[in-house]
Parts: structure tokens; C-alpha cells; sequence
């Protein structure tokens, strides 16, 4: 059986931003080989299991090596710590693709949300343009609410990592901010709602595992105001509605990746109505087997 292993991008004061392998309690720098996540998604085209392999299998002694433990800091100059594990790779999204999340849009919506109800049940999935890889927070990092919204969430989720030729090489822990005022005000606005500074946030690495189905994994979040927990949340990718195949179908249709891409899943986590985060908030989010996400919250 294979060990877990991710593909990360980390940052050493001394070194700068480095691509490693995370496997067991280590990172193994591997720049030297792979400059870039882009380049590694480009390389799997066609064979994910030998881009893996090149990876993992007899590693080069010389390589440095850290304890893992040692990115785990907020980002600082003065420290290591994780970035994003993606660079020039777009982040999309797919909405309502739970059922929880269906009721909840329809919840928030002034005029009863008849729209989701429609994506929900429709051949073409709700599929939307998240971030920038340049601008996605990593493990650690602080993700943002809007100075302009009162109803602010987390949105727990899945993520898939995908190559030039949509092909998922991939998963990691995803985070969509998302300001459910906002958007229940008008679904128009829904670009405001989601798209911001610091609203999309990745976990630590990719856990490299090339899959063709939705695994069935729990996925939790805790949020923690000072000491106190003031939401907990449970939910399973089993729920995903959506087909994968059919999700990577129309993420492709009439659109290129040269650098791959990476799909949010939606969620099935929504705190209760009167809820909303407050700066200093800290939002972990756990799915089993892939890793786990922590941020603080700032206001942007």
C-alpha cells in the first residue's frame, strides 16, 4: 500500500519558495526537478502514476529535507511556512451541489431562490471562476470576510486538482468564503459574493491520488471564536449530487487549462442563519485521508 503523499509549495527564509514532497513527517525539496506545480501538472499528462512516481521513487539523497513541522506558522518573513499548492492554476467552483446547499441558497434568497432550485435539478451544473492561484491563502494563512457584508460563512469543501487535459491527479482541503447577504440580495451579485481578497483558501498540499469518482469522505469543520467553538459541522462527499465526470465535462467545455485547474466541489456544511464570522475567528476544516485547513479570519 502507498504511503499518503503530497505535492506542496512551501517558503524557507533562507531559501525562498520551494516545491516539495510531503510524505511521512517530512518535505523533501525537489525544485531542482520540479520548478513549479504547473510543470509537474503538465508532466502527468497522459500517466499521473509515473509523474507520481518520479516523485516519490528514489528520491535524490542531496535533495534537502525539513521536518514538516516546521512550516507551521502563520506567514512571516522571518519563517517557514506553507503556501497554496498551486501557482498559475485558476481555482473554479461548482455551486449546489448538495442538497443542504440547495435549501440554504433558496433560505438566504429575498425572492425564495427559485433559481437554485432549477441549477439543482438541471443537466448543466453551476460552475464559476473562483481565484487566481496567485491569490489563494495556504494552511495557516487568513482568509477574508467583506467590510461590506454582514452575513459572512465558510464553505468546507473538496477539491480537485486537475491537468492540462482534466485529468484529477489530486485532491486537497478547500475553503469558499462566501458573503451570503450579498448574494441573497440578488444572485447577480454573486461575483462580489465569492471573488475578493483572501476568499479562497487551499490546505497544505495535494494529496497526489489519481481517482475517476467522488471518494465518500467525511468532512468537519470547528469554529473557534477566542476559546470557545461556536460551530461545528459535519458532511460526505457521498452527497455530491454531481457526477465527477460530468462536473470536468462542462469545467472544459469551451475552455482551455495550459496550467491546470482546480475544482471546489460545493458544500454541504451551512451554519445556521443568525450565524456569521468575525475577524479572529479560526475555521478549521478536516476530510479525512486528505489533511486539514486552518485559517484565521481578517476583515478585507
Amino acid at each position: 500500500m502507498r504511503k499518503p503523499t503530497w505535492l506542496v509549495r512551501v517558503f524557507h527564509p533562507d531559501h525562498g519558495v520551494r516545491i516539495g514532497v510531503h510524505c511521512d513527517e517530512t518535505v523533501v525539496d525537489v525544485t531542482d526537478r520540479v520548478p513549479t506545480v504547473s510543470a509537474w501538472l503538465q508532466s502527468s499528462i497522459g500517466d499521473i502514476q509515473a509523474a507520481i512516481d518520479m516523485l516519490t521513487v528514489n528520491t535524490d539523497p542531496s535533495h534537502p529535507v525539513y521536518p514538516a513541522e516546521i512550516f507551521d506558522n502563520e506567514p512571516s518573513m522571518e519563517v517557514p511556512y506553507w503556501l497554496a499548492p498551486v501557482d498559475q492554476q485558476d481555482i473554479w467552483a461548482a455551486g449546489v451541489t448538495y442538497e443542504r446547499s440547495r435549501a440554504a441558497r433558496q433560505e438566504e434568497a429575498n425572492d425564495g431562490g427559485d433559481v437554485y432550485r432549477r441549477v439543482y435539478d438541471a443537466e448543466r451544473p453551476e460552475l464559476f471562476f473562483k481565484a487566481r492561484g496567485e491569490w489563494v491563502v495556504g494552511h495557516y494563512g487568513k482568509v477574508g470576510i467583506r467590510s461590506d457584508a454582514t452575513w459572512n460563512v465558510p464553505e468546507p469543501e473538496l477539491a480537485l486538482v486537475i491537468n492540462p487535459k482534466l485529468e484529477v491527479v489530486g485532491m486537497t482541503v478547500g475553503n469558499d468564503m462566501s458573503s451570503r447577504d450579498i448574494e441573497g440580495e440578488n444572485p447577480l451579485y454573486l461575483p462580489q459574493a465569492k471573488i475578493y481578497t483572501a476568499s479562497c483558501a487551499l490546505g497544505h498540499g495535494i494529496l497526489l491520488r489519481p481517482i475517476d469518482e467522488f471518494p465518500h469522505l467525511p468532512i468537519r469543520v470547528e469554529i473557534r471564536r477566542q476559546d470557545t467553538v461556536v460551530f461545528s459541522g459535519e458532511a460526505n462527499t457521498e452527497k455530491i449530487r454531481r457526477r465527477m465526470k460530468d462536473l470536468l465535462s462542462y469545467l472544459g467545455h469551451s475552455q482551455e487549462f495550459p496550467h491546470g485547474v482546480v475544482l471546489l466541489t460545493g458544500t454541504g456544511i451551512v451554519p445556521p442563519n443568525e450565524f456569521s464570522l468575525r475577524a479572529d475567528d479560526r475555521v478549521q476544516i478536516t476530510i479525512d485521508g486528505i489533511g486539514t485547513l486552518v485559517n484565521k479570519v481578517k476583515v478585507v
